[in-house]
């Protein structure tokens, strides 16, 4: 049986998951709640991370290595900012002991792009980067969520990247402006729904349209009968391209485009390149993020 060697933890602002690793990187118990950033606040990090390691029965001598939101101004320790260009190793380097404790816990910290014109942040996406890495000298790295992220990195080195409100767009839209009247008892699509993959290609050749574009959500079904789950699919679409519009901008033609995404989200961006005709490699985001963590972790515990 494997022995367990640290604990891994991606600490988001509405999710917390857990793995108990062994040293070669196999999961050997998970845990996974909606005890985020804001939940953790008000309860204490320490006490909704106790519960899980109680949980998975992980001893007092296992160290533990977070990324996330854990490390936000707002959340357990600050663990600040590598800036751009910004070594992926050098991430590793600068992580952040949380004090007071005595299991031995540290957080990673994020990214921080101080351009005045396109400041930009990521906080968590940088593990996913390190654990992505592979062969590939010149990447441009589509990561989507709520606030997706395109990132361009050469070797080891994160040049610049940006920041899209895609997911949260869609949210504030479809439930609190008109379009809502568009949406109301929309059915659950994927990215088969020929609204979605027109509203892709429609918004990819035409991103200034875009907030013309989604008015046609309203106006389709006032004007042409578009069905609620219909005009939801063309929502999404239209963001999702306008967001390939920019995203694809960061790098240049030769670097090998990867997607790190996992559930439904994956499957809408593998069909949104998939209209496009654009070649990618997609890389699973659960594994990406545990890989990186693994790296942290032989950094942080193993190498000396």
């Amino acid at each position: 049986m494997n022995e367990p060697a640290y604990v891994a933890v991606d600490w988001g602002t509405s999710s917390f998951r857990l793995w108990l690793m062994d040293r070669d990187g196999n999961v050997l118990a998970e845990r996974r709640s909606g005890e985020g950033m804001t939940t953790a606040a008000s309860m204490g990090f320490g006490t909704v991370l106790s519960s899980h390691l109680q949980a998975v029965q992980a001893s007092a001598a296992l160290p533990v290595v977070i990324c996330g939101m854990a490390g936000a101004r707002q959340g357990w320790v600050e663990a600040g900012y590598v800036d751009v260009p910004a070594r992926l190793s050098t991430v590793l380097s600068n992580a952040v002991r949380v004090p007071a404790e005595e299991r031995d816990i540290w957080i990673l910290p994020g990214i921080a792009q101080r351009s005045d014109t396109m400041p930009d942040v990521m906080r968590g996406e940088e593990t996913q980067l390190l654990g992505s890495a592979g062969t590939v000298s010149q990447r441009l790295v589509c990561m989507p969520g709520t606030h997706s992220k395109w990132v361009g990195v050469d070797d080891d080195v994160v040049t610049s990247f940006s920041s899209f409100m895609t997911g949260e767009v869609f949210d504030a839209l479809s439930k609190h402006t008109i379009l809502k009247h568009a949406m109301a008892e929309a059915d659950s699509f994927d990215g088969s729904h020929p609204a979605f993959i027109a509203a892709v290609r429609h918004a990819r050749e035409n991103p200034a349209m875009f907030t013309n574009l989604i008015f046609t959500c309203r106006s389709g079904q006032l004007l042409h009968g578009l069905d609620a789950t219909s005009a939801a699919a063309r929502l999404s679409g239209l963001l999702i391209g306008t967001e390939f519009a920019g995203g694809l901008s960061i790098a240049g033609t030769d670097a090998t485009v990867q997607l790190v995404a996992s559930g439904k989200l994956q499957t809408l961006y593998e069909a949104a390149f998939a209209a496009l005709d654009l070649d990618f490699e997609t890389v699973d985001a659960d594994l990406a993020v545990r890989n990186g963590l693994a790296s942290a972790a032989h950094s942080l515990f193993f190498a000396h």
